[in-house]
């Protein structure tokens, strides 16, 4: 059973920052591609950011410039480091890990207000 735990979501207002962390125990960390995904109310589910195994990143156009995608593949642990941060980034945020078939952790609220 592989488990995907993020952390570090909560509130902030406009213009501030939030660090938010996925921790997979999937194995062959290293091999797999991890991506950030945000849902916001009524709001389909949306890639936010990816990262590969060689560390090729890739934006949505909405965050880039703001967020930054990183991993540490020696501590199995992926980071979304989130700037400048809007109202419109309020969401439920998911971490994916590509390991088997693909595994979700639960969602971290993030919220900001104006």
């Amino acid at each position: 059973q592989v488990r995907v735990v993020e952390s570090g979501g909560g509130l902030v207002q406009a213009g501030g920052s939030l660090r938010l962390s996925c921790a997979s125990s999937a194995t062959a960390f290293s091999a797999n591609r991890m991506a950030w995904y945000r849902q916001a109310p009524e709001k389909q589910r949306e890639l936010v950011a990816s990262i590969t195994g060689g560390g090729t990143t890739n934006y949505a156009d909405s965050v880039k410039g703001r967020f930054t995608i990183s991993r540490d593949n020696a501590k199995n642990t992926m980071y979304l480091q989130m700037n400048s941060l809007k109202p419109e980034d309020t969401a439920v945020y998911y971490c994916y890990t590509s390991w088997g078939y693909g595994y979700w952790g639960q969602g971290t609220q993030v919220t900001v207000s104006s």
